[in-house]
């Protein structure tokens, strides 16, 4: 298990962390700026110079993960992990990475006083993590209620638990619109950027019914028509990722009383909306926003195309 202990810069979190191992048989404190450290000494000076923040680095979130999976064989209680973590996409992926490998997440979050040395706290930040304050208490009261309320299962963090690939996927994504064909992107809790409904094609599924099957699971919308192939992707390989086939269907528009049924699996997403083509460039990661903008192309000429790494192809 990891006990993360969030909260703005100096307010206490590793005396807290360090006091709180005090209080846990066979826990371990786990910071990972010290992975910061070793990639600006590793890396080329040039690739750190551009990224203010460690946990701007890909690599570093990666390590974060990684090295919290191997601190974990070798101790018998959880890992508590002081580091504030504010930025929600950078959130979604170490949890979601963590959760992927079976690690639950007790997420923590220490509040004070709002001064300029200790801004307030994200929106996302309040609405998701166990508050504990700190004013007028002493270390050891802090620590003391940390355990406490560690004791009584809060900040637990019900992430879905999507295994990690160990080779290429086949995943399947349905188009949905309005009557405006504006295009429903939905917001994952366990992965960085938005997202089309739709996830991996499971063994001897049929992808356009698995595609329909991820609409109900993540929508709770049962689709009456078959939805039809608009893009076949290739992904090349990016470790760690293994890539494979990504395919986009048509799901047709939604009307007003499907529209308004959209009922969102908390542990998955955390929202929905209809967007334009223009509006969704600010939403996806490029890869899948280039593979929308063919997508949407195939739409209007009632055709499909073939990609490969998002490049039409044939």
């Amino acid at each position: 298990m990891i006990v993360w202990l969030n909260g703005a810069p100096g307010a206490g979190k590793t005396a807290a962390g360090r006091a709180l191992v005090d209080l846990i048989p066979g826990s371990l404190l786990y910071e990972p700026e010290v992975i910061g450290d070793a990639l600006r000494v590793l890396l080329p000076g040039k690739r750190t110079e551009d990224a203010a923040d460690c946990r701007d680095l890909p690599a570093w979130r990666r390590l974060v993960v990684d090295t919290a999976a191997a601190l974990l064989s070798e101790v018998d209680g959880p890992l508590v992990v002081p580091l504030t973590l504010f930025g929600q996409e950078h959130r979604d992926e170490i949890f979601g990475a963590l959760a992927a490998r079976r690690i639950p997440v007790r997420h923590l979050v220490l509040t004070s006083g709002e001064t300029i040395l200790r801004p307030a706290l994200p929106r996302w930040l309040r609405a998701e993590a166990h508050a504990v304050t700190t004013e007028g208490r002493s270390l050891r009261e802090i620590a003391e209620q940390l355990a406490a309320d560690l004791r009584s299962g809060a900040g637990l963090c019900d992430i879905v638990q999507t295994p990690e690939p160990t080779a290429e996927t086949l995943a399947a994504g349905v188009l949905l619109f309005d009557d405006r064909d504006r295009v429903l992107l939905v917001d994952p809790t366990y992965k960085p950027g938005w997202e089309f409904p739709g996830g991996v094609v499971e063994r001897g599924e049929p992808p356009a019914r698995a595609g329909v099957r991820e609409v109900a699971e993540e929508l709770g919308l049962r689709l009456e028509i078959q939805p039809r192939l608009l893009v076949v992707d290739w992904e090349p390989p990016a470790p760690p990722g293994y890539g494979g086939l990504r395919l986009l269907f048509d799901g047709g528009q939604l009307d007003p009383d499907q529209r308004r049924s959209v009922l969102l699996p908390g542990p998955e997403l955390r929202d929905w909306k209809f967007v334009t083509e223009d509006e969704a460039r600010d939403l996806l990661p490029p890869v899948r926003f280039t593979r929308l903008h063919w997508a949407l192309r195939a739409r209007e000429r009632a055709t499909a195309f073939n990609l490969e790494a998002g490049v039409p192809v044939g």
